[in-house]
């Protein structure tokens, strides 16, 4: 993988941890816990087609590494998690849309992966920096964040997945409040809409991302990313119709030694050991 890489031992939890520094992104690899970092602070961490083609490696490179199992996507700096598509790279191709370079963030589309992602959302999550946190499984924000979807201001629309995932994440009306308008929304109201699971103090946001992170690491590998799978792959489906289809990793799972190991610890009244 492409980036000037370093490795160094956590010596807290005695844990490797690898560090990779690409041009606009930071990937970390500490145990279990992928870090992805959007590195452009000078920009309110906007993306441009470069930035998304490091974040689409890194990610790939988070789903097939065997040894990690949670990433946590956060941006650098203090004011934003990521305010969007980078305007001043739109403004050089203005005969294209963003969308029709490369996925936004490497995650907003095309990208399939049953691990989960949690957002830690540090500041500013407008436009594409929205689409990324409604890419995501679980959302923590600090409570100075601010997120929106401002495309029509600018003669955009909110093309990576906003429109839709918001739909589908929200309520109606907040949803087309927010779609229709283009205002922001505090880290209160986003809350109250069930756009994120929890706010925090900016001092303790990596810290409740870990420690969500670390609620799953508790679960079998293997059957968080079988809920993971039924849960999005059923989602549009009829009740009866997503009870009944198969998923790959609902088969997986039953075919691995954790299937038998769960009930077993629980029966021992011991910690489960997951081998898979």
């Amino acid at each position: 993988m492409a980036g000037a890489a370093e490795g160094v031992v956590d010596t807290r939890s005695g844990a490797k941890v690898t560090t990779t520094n690409f041009e606009s992104v930071r990937y970390e690899k500490s145990g279990q816990i992928a870090y992805v970092t959007i590195n452009r602070p000078a920009s309110l961490n906007a993306l441009h087609a470069p930035a998304s083609r490091e974040m689409g490696q890194v990610f790939r490179d988070f789903r097939d590494d065997p040894a990690l199992r949670v990433a946590i996507l956060t941006g650098a700096g203090t004011r934003a998690f990521c305010a969007g598509y980078d305007l001043k790279a739109a403004a050089a191709r203005a005969d294209r849309s963003p969308a029709e370079d490369v996925p936004f963030g490497g995650i907003t589309r095309g990208f399939e992966c049953w691990k989960p992602i949690i957002a830690a959302v540090n500041g500013y999550a407008l436009g594409g920096g929205l689409e990324l946190v409604l890419a995501c499984d679980i959302a923590v924000a600090a409570d100075t964040a601010e997120f929106g979807l401002p495309e029509p201001r600018v003669g955009y629309v909110a093309v990576a997945g906003g429109v839709h995932r918001l739909m589908r994440q929200v309520p109606t009306k907040h949803a087309m409040g927010m779609l229709l308008t283009g205002r922001r929304i505090s880290a209160a109201e986003a809350l109250s809409f069930g756009l994120v699971n929890e706010v925090v103090a900016p001092a303790g946001l990596l810290a409740a991302a870990e420690s969500w992170a670390a609620l799953m690491l508790e679960c079998a590998p293997l059957s968080v990313q079988a809920t993971k799978q039924m849960a999005l792959a059923g989602l549009p489906l009829p009740v009866e119709e997503a009870i009944t289809r198969r998923y790959s990793m609902y088969e997986k799972a039953r075919a691995s030694p954790d299937f038998i190991e769960g009930p077993r610890a629980f029966a021992e009244k011991r910690r489960p050991r997951w081998v898979a």
